[in-house]
């Protein structure tokens, strides 16, 4: 979305289409995903593509999953040839693998991003065919030995320093704002949900649930909203989801920042110099969350609380940053080769010069 959005400022004749997943998952598909909301929300024309995913463990899951991948790539063939696009720019996963492998076939120029330390299992295979691979740590390099590359940094969208909505919310009351990603995170769901009453009576909490209608955590969480008193109440707000709109505002107000460590949270965290709190995903690709946290703990600019230490542990790490912000804060210089505000121009630039 950062790319997109800075194409449309920079290239205005350039025709964008977006090839991702609509829904939440293959089971929820009346559920549409923030992806498809947000893309959509910009006019930009959104084609679901259904595929199956590669993984490196087998079960029968992944079995099913491989019976799906023909599937996936009989339907990239087909936007493809429909699409006539001039290049395809990749940020890895299981959707951009059949993509990308078709547009070579077609000799349709392949761009991939690798934003995690470690790629993932798509990305190394798309990376054997594309013609450049960008990198958003300096420390990727190793994975892509003998491969055309550019450091260009992971693209941060504009809108996370843009106040263009205000919250009720009292500056002398500390603000932590909790977020699982686009589609929310069950087990940090369950850790606030656990301390919430604590939590409210010192801090404002705003909480991204996500809508994954398995666990119905932001329905949850709303009936335990409203069994709040009215002074506890209005320090809690929910959210499924934070558009763009209003993504800056929360930032803006937030003292820490409590999620998942993503490569997006991670670069955000940085160019906002927000003090963070990791709960990294267990079993994400190579375990990258845990390094990506790893790096915050090391330069002493956040901590890392996993979700089998339970939400007593979190309680207390959240006080313990709260009570020492500003020195949090104050090592950040120390992470600056990571904070590359001009990521998305390179990708595109690049791009646009081939």
């Amino acid at each position: 979305l950062a790319v997109i959005d800075r194409i449309r400022e920079t290239n205005k004749y350039t025709h964008v289409v977006f090839v991702g997943r609509k829904y939440t998952s293959e089971k929820e598909k009346q559920v549409e995903s923030f992806e498809y909301k947000e893309v959509t929300a910009r006019n930009i024309p959104f084609i679901h593509l259904s595929t199956g995913r590669l993984t490196r463990l087998f079960s029968l899951r992944s079995l099913q999953n491989i019976f799906q991948i023909p599937q996936g790539f009989f339907s990239a063939w087909r936007i493809l040839k429909q699409e006539k696009p001039n290049a395809i720019l990749s940020f890895g996963g299981y959707i951009a693998l059949p993509i990308a492998i078709c547009a070579k076939l077609l000799e349709i120029p392949v761009y991939t991003h690798e934003q995690t330390i470690t790629p993932g299992l798509a990305n190394n295979i798309i990376a054997q065919f594309a013609d450049i691979i960008f990198l958003s740590f300096p420390e990727s390099a190793l994975y892509f030995k003998g491969k055309n590359i550019i450091l260009s940094g992971n693209p941060i969208r504009k809108s996370i320093f843009q106040t263009n909505t205000k919250l009720s919310i009292e500056k002398d009351i500390p603000c932590i704002y909790v977020t699982g990603g686009s589609l929310g995170a069950h087990a940090v769901n369950v850790l606030i949900e656990n301390i919430l009453a604590e939590l409210l009576e010192q801090y404002y909490v705003i909480h991204q649930t996500g809508n994954v209608t398995e666990f119905q955590d932001y329905d949850r969480l709303s009936k335990l909203k409203d069994a709040l008193p009215d002074e506890l109440k209005k320090r809690y707000i929910i959210k499924q989801h934070v558009s763009d709109e209003e993504i800056g505002a929360i930032y803006n107000c937030a003292d820490i920042v409590i999620g998942r460590a993503g490569a997006n949270t991670f670069f955000e965290m940085i160019a906002l110099q927000k003090p963070t709190i990791f709960i990294p995903l267990p079993w994400s690709a190579n375990g990258e969350q845990e390094h990506h946290a790893q790096i915050f703990k090391k330069h002493k600019t956040g901590e890392i609380v996993h979700q089998s230490e339970g939400s007593a542990q979190l309680l207390k790490i959240i006080q313990q940053i709260t009570s020492r912000k500003e020195e949090y804060i104050s090592h950040f210089n120390s992470l600056s080769t990571y904070n590359n505000i001009n990521a998305a121009d390179t990708i595109i630039e690049t791009i646009f010069k081939e």
